[in-house]
């Protein structure tokens, strides 16, 4: 599995329920999405490699050593002089709410990727081409992730986390558009009420799969938090109740569900199963701080889904 996309440092409190200016201590971890998706991947098995962009700093070092750490191919990962390694904060007030504060300007490095950046051998050799919607935002990246995508061969697996950061963007008017021609490649998309809104104008999970089903992939997922996850194909449809857990951190839920997501699908295991595996493995990220460093392990997955009803 290729993924493309973002990755950074995220400094997480080590204090709970209090503002930034009240946090005394962070924690700090490999973040950004695709780094995670690539790391939730790994943790369950695949071979992992990510394209993106770090800085020429201390912190762009710690990127690379922190994904080969959790066996995550580095090779693609571009050092872009002149630009800083991301850095993320956040704030946490479970059970829901998690605002988040992004340190990437003038430009982040995972915005500076070209397409001689790719690698497309490796590109055309992955089994799936995971790409993100945050991707999109600025060029040069997105005419390299369009790059990619040309490069893949047509009917290939290209898997759309849809990743909708409207603070990315100079006008998040321009999204929709650049979201449907990314889904003309995609076999499947995945994303949340709001992103399923992005790429297809209806918050309606059911209707939204539907246009995602209607663009041309074959599986589409909607994650709707508290009511559980959608997952429709053109001959079934499955909806998940989530994983209760106590919160600590929602924000790295997501990824680990993409990675088990991945990991399930390419094993070959049936979409309900593989959306009940995901849906524990994104409610055991929540309940820990970190995002990449706590994703979870098979054994942790099948634990967690022992406790809940087939």
């Amino acid at each position: 599995m290729l993924t493309l996309g973002r990755a950074g440092v995220d400094l997480y409190p080590q204090q709970s329920g209090v503002g930034l200016a009240e946090v005394e201590t962070f924690a700090k971890s490999l973040g950004g999405t695709a780094a995670n998706v690539a790391v939730a991947g790994a943790r369950l098995g695949l071979r992992t490699a990510t394209i993106t962009g770090v800085g020429a700093d201390p912190f762009g070092g710690y990127v690379r050593t922190a994904l080969r750490g959790f066996g995550v191919d580095d090779s693609f990962v571009r050092t872009v002089p002149g630009t800083q390694t991301p850095v993320v904060f956040c704030e946490l007030f479970p059970p829901d709410h998690f605002p988040i504060h992004f340190y990437r300007r003038p430009i982040a490095p995972d915005q500076c990727l070209t397409p001689q950046d790719l690698d497309l051998a490796a590109v055309r050799a992955a089994r799936v081409l995971w790409i993100t919607g945050s991707a999109l935002a600025v060029e040069p990246t997105r005419s390299t992730l369009f790059a990619a995508l040309d490069a893949r061969e047509e009917g290939t697996e290209v898997w759309f986390d849809l990743d909708w950061r409207p603070v990315f963007w100079a006008d998040p008017a321009d999204a929709p558009a650049l979201y449907a021609r990314a889904l003309s490649y995609a076999t499947l998309a995945v994303g949340n009420v709001a992103e399923a809104e992005v790429a297809t104008g209806s918050r309606d999970p059911a209707r939204a799969a539907e246009l995602l089903l209607r663009r041309g992939v074959r599986t589409a997922v909607v994650k709707q938090g508290p009511a559980g996850v959608l997952g429709r194909t053109a001959t079934e449809s499955h909806t998940v109740p989530p994983v209760p857990v106590r919160a600590v951190n929602g924000l790295g839920a997501g990824d680990a569900f993409g990675g088990a997501l991945c990991a399930g699908l390419l094993a070959g295991e049936g979409l309900r199963d593989v959306l009940r595996a995901a849906n524990a493995a994104g409610a055991l990220v929540a309940s820990r701080l970190a995002c990449a460093d706590a994703m979870p392990t098979r054994a942790e997955i099948d634990a967690a889904l022992r406790k809940e009803p087939v």
